[in-house]
């Protein structure tokens, strides 16, 4: 069993030193399939042959990923770009360096018998919702329809939602967050019909936005030093993904090695791999200036209430992935 704060080390003969250069990458969530991509690059040695020691933190529902970075617990974090966008607003200056997802796989899966067949009908209704910045998306899409999120007839009661997805099979909320690779699967695992349950996908509503994208702070990209590492870690994390896409079982099996909480089954993130390929393939990492625009478009948008009042001046950069895959 590997450690949960996976480590490698090399000899740096490639970067020309005589220590291979730390990197602690803060993920989005626990150790799962939806990051196989790091774990393959860790795993197959392709950050050793960057000269890079990288550190793996999981994350989890108690976990924010801006919060460890601008706390200096880690180089760099994946989250999702309404997240980060709002916590630049609020003066954190995170910047993307690189985008390997290129679609959303957030969705709301509620009770078929609830009678909730639109969006419209879930005002009076309680939702399911991540919190630590996963919440933006969900209000923005609310904003965007009027609906309130202070409880009431004509708005919705939001729950805050934890690591599982007990709220719905209890039957304590009527709809809950879901992702199209993990959680709707989980409902689906604990004996319940896709006959019995009605989905809305972000993507189809016109909401998508960006997720799982790397950040990093501003200041440090004006460290030489630190672009340097960057750069050999986004190489080395897109050749992960590439290998991961075209060997989705394996890659199961390399992200199991690296859980010790021992949650996971094979079954499960095997389908989880698969899934996330559909949302990575024909990703190289470079960030979509037009996708990012429209997460934009979707976070300013709502009328009195938008994740963001402004829209972002240096959010983003190619420099990292112009140098890292020769662009």
């Amino acid at each position: 069993m590997k450690k949960l704060m996976a480590s490698t080390m090399a000899l740096g003969l490639i970067a020309g030193v005589a220590q291979a250069d730390e990197v602690t990458l803060q993920l989005q969530w626990v150790t799962q399939a939806q990051f196989a991509g790091y774990y393959v690059a860790l795993e197959n040695g392709y950050y050793d042959e960057e000269g890079l020691d990288v550190t793996i933190q999981p994350g989890g529902p108690d976990i924010a990923p801006p919060q460890v970075l601008a706390g200096g617990g880690a180089d760099i974090m994946l989250n999702w770009m309404p997240s980060a966008l709002a916590a630049r607003e609020r003066g954190l200056p995170v910047v993307n360096i690189a985008q390997p997802f290129a679609r959303s796989g957030l969705m709301l899966t509620c009770w078929a018998d609830a009678g909730i067949e639109s969006p419209e009908d879930l005002r009076g209704r309680t939702i399911g919702v991540w919190f630590f910045g996963n919440e933006y998306p969900f209000l923005s899409w609310m904003s965007q329809l009027g609906i309130p999120t202070e409880g009431g007839e004509d708005g919705v009661t939001v729950l805050q939602q934890g690591f599982n997805v007990d709220p719905l099979l209890q039957r304590q909320a009527d709809c809950i967050s879901t992702m199209t690779y993990n959680e709707y699967w989980q409902v689906i695992d604990a004996g319940v019909s896709a006959d019995d349950l009605v989905t809305f996908k972000y993507e189809d509503q016109g909401v998508a936005t960006l997720e799982d994208g790397m950040w990093v702070l501003e200041e440090n990209l004006e460290d030489p030093d630190f672009v340097d590492r960057m750069v050999r870690f986004v190489r080395a994390s897109m050749r992960g993904w590439e290998w991961a896409e075209a060997n989705p079982d394996d890659a199961a099996l390399i992200v199991l090695d690296y859980d010790e909480t021992g949650a996971q089954t094979e079954e499960h993130q095997t389908r989880m791999m698969g899934e996330v390929a559909l949302l990575t393939a024909g990703s190289n990492g470079v960030l979509d200036p037009a996708a990012y625009e429209r997460t934009v478009a979707t976070l300013l948008a709502g009328g009195s209430d938008p994740v963001i009042t402004a829209e972002p001046e240096g959010a983003w950069t190619h420099e990292i992935t112009d140098q890292a895959l020769g662009n």
